[in-house]
């Protein structure tokens, strides 16, 4: 059975939530601030997490540079109350594999929930390598001289990049690719997670680079002087 810890600070809306993941066959730890959150992931194993951002004690960004800090890859939906771009992409930059803006369909809720599990699912091992880059399914992290973390959708998009080495990838087909039937992605998407890619390679000193510009084509090529 799959495990869920439920982050929500609002007693109604985190026991209908707890409710709804039940009755659709998820074991659920509801929680209902920040700190309790972060004490249950340090103390068992979870296979997706859902955290509020605003929450007392310790806010759902907090709780999720935390557990990433501990080495926790587990896949986490953050929810939030506010809809502008500055909180999706904070949540992201701090590990988020996903985001989903209050108010939202319960059917939205878990579909997401299904994609984050059978996805993590999915990459549970092996590893690519090209360059001097590994890209590791385990722990979702990318290796060059150091090491960071992915998201579900940064690996996606670099595992992407790496089998089609050398090849360009237009925009529409890499949304088509790893944003299948998701009416919110878009050729921004595409170049927040390109921006985000490129950032990552330079922390890991990889001697790789992602040419492209935003809504054209995008290549993974090795950074030759």
């Amino acid at each position: 059975m799959i495990k869920i810890l439920l982050a929500e600070d609002t007693q109604d809306l985190n026991r209908a939530l707890t409710a709804l993941l039940q009755h659709e066959g998820y074991d659920v730890d509801p929680v209902f601030d920040g700190e309790e959150a972060l004490e249950n992931l340090r103390a068992g194993a979870y296979d997706a997490v859902i955290l509020d951002i605003m929450m007392p004690k310790m806010d759902g960004l907090q709780v999720l540079t935390a557990m990433r800090a501990d080495g926790n890859t587990s896949p986490v939906l953050l929810l939030t109350a506010k809809a502008e771009v500055d909180d999706r992409v904070a949540g992201l930059d701090a590990g988020a594999d996903d985001y989903l803006t209050k108010p939202f369909a319960m059917k939205e809720l878990l579909a997401r929930i299904r994609s984050m599990t059978r996805r993590h699912t999915q990459y549970s091992s092996g590893e690519l390598h090209l360059g001097n880059i590994t890209l590791n399914a385990e722990r979702f992290e990318l290796r060059a001289e150091n090491a960071v973390r992915l998201s579900i959708k940064e690996f996606e998009l670099m595992q992407l990049l790496i089998k089609n080495n050398g090849r360009p990838l237009e925009t529409d087909y890499i949304l088509q690719q790893i944003w299948p039937g998701d009416p919110s992605a878009n050729a921004d998407t595409v170049w927040l997670y390109i921006s985000y890619l490129r950032n990552k390679l330079v922390a890991v000193a990889a001697k790789l680079v992602i040419e492209g510009v935003p809504g054209g084509s995008f290549t993974l090529k090795e950074d030759t002087p």
